[in-house]
């Protein structure tokens, strides 16, 4: 099981950023009293067979992790929502992507703690590839007015045209500041 949300978030976009995805949308829409996540890739999709057996903790492809036999992502995923009264969705088309889908009761008891967003956006914009990667963060309050909705939206490219060289201690110092800073005004 993941000890937060954000660790289960970065599972499932780590799948993402594995699958080939030139393209990946993460949003995270937070209330009151629930957490809503959509991670989108274009990455290679799976089938119609291949998308049922997701949900099986001992099915794997093979591929991404050849000695490994078990696929824990998806099924801590679903575990998650049933336990703390949350919904979920998977949808995917070979060639085109995949899109997963989660809300999450943080009124619940069972509901893991939600972690620390700027610590998994950085995680998630630093995973290995070539990809484009955009994150775009909601926080909604508890009145229904416009001026209590935050957001902000974040580009990997335009990050890293920003700190040039993100294998530096003081690039990535910088990174965490300014996702702390971003969270800070949300």
């Amino acid at each position: 099981m993941h000890y937060t949300l954000c660790d289960m978030i970065a599972d499932l976009t780590q799948n993402a950023a594995e699958a080939g995805a030139a393209h990946i949308s993460v949003s995270v829409d937070e209330t009151d009293t629930s957490l809503t996540v959509h991670i989108r890739d274009n990455g290679k999709g799976m089938s119609a067979e291949t998308l049922k057996r997701v949900t099986n903790p001992f099915y794997t492809d093979g591929i991404k992790h050849p000695k490994r036999k078990v696929g824990l992502g998806i099924p801590f995923l679903i575990q998650t929502v049933a336990e703390a009264g949350g919904e979920w969705d998977i949808s995917s088309s070979e060639g085109k992507g995949t899109t997963v889908y989660a809300k999450f009761d943080l009124t619940n008891i069972d509901t893991p703690p939600v972690g620390r967003l700027p610590a998994l956006f950085r995680q998630i914009l630093l995973l290995p590839g070539t990809f484009e990667m955009t994150i775009t963060r909601t926080k909604r309050g508890s009145g229904i007015a416009e001026a209590d909705v935050r957001d902000y939206t974040i580009t990997r490219s335009e990050l890293f045209d920003a700190l040039g060289d993100i294998s530096t201690a003081a690039s990535l110092a910088l990174l965490g500041e300014y996702l702390e800073g971003l969270e800070a005004e949300a």
